[in-house]
């Protein structure tokens, strides 16, 4: 068994959606999430029956039934579900070997569920510096840009001006992906400022600063 990782950050970001993946919603769609992020990181090549190198997968992450609660049975159910609703496919991977990987739709799937959990994290300390959100999105885009917003909004940036939002925390990573998300990134301008002519003032919309 092997899984084919992608990229470092990729793998890391996925890897810690994991974790949040396991505290939301019933048992079985849980199990079900999990699946579908493991599969993320690049899908699963194996040998033999699918079902024990799965849960082999999943102890590489320290993700075994003991921590997840999980039991082969729910991972069973959990696989057969994802092929039923084809998230998932298996295909020849050599003449001993299959390969277990998202389909397109799993695909778009796994990046709903990131999408939902996305926020921004807060460092110990801030670095005093101000990242500032700039977009100017056209009419076409009308139904991309006020889903942007409504995100951007629910990410706990402050507007400054009409399309101009502000936030003390490093954001860039989760701004672009939001923005890829709904296919405008070109539009959008993140900036770094030192100093902000009404920053006390802006403080206050971050508590946190004040502590």
């Amino acid at each position: 068994m092997k899984i084919k990782k992608k990229n470092k950050k990729n793998f890391q970001d996925v890897k810690n959606a994991i974790e949040d993946f396991l505290h939301s919603d019933s048992i079985p769609a849980n199990a079900t999430k999990l699946l579908l992020m493991v599969l993320a990181l690049g899908g699963v090549a194996v040998g033999g029956a699918v079902l024990p190198s799965i849960l082999k997968a999943l102890k590489e992450f320290d993700l075994s039934e003991k921590k997840t609660g999980f039991t082969k049975k729910q991972i069973r159910e959990a696989i057969s579900s994802l092929k039923r609703r084809k998230l998932i496919e298996i295909e020849k991977y050599n003449a001993d070997k299959v390969f277990v990987k998202l389909t397109n739709k799993g695909k778009e799937r796994t990046k709903e569920f990131y999408f939902d959990l996305l926020e921004i994290e807060r460092p110990k300390k801030w670095d005093g510096k101000w990242r500032i959100v700039i977009f100017d999105i056209p009419n076409r885009y009308k139904q991309a840009r006020e889903a942007l917003r409504d995100k951007i909004k629910d990410l706990g940036l402050r507007q400054l001006q009409k399309s101009v939002w502000v936030h003390p925390y490093d954001c860039e990573d989760e701004i672009l992906f939001v923005a890829e998300a709904f296919e405008v990134q070109r539009y959008v301008e993140i900036i770094t400022a030192e100093k902000l002519l009404h920053e006390n003032v802006l403080k206050k919309e971050f508590p946190a600063l004040l502590e």
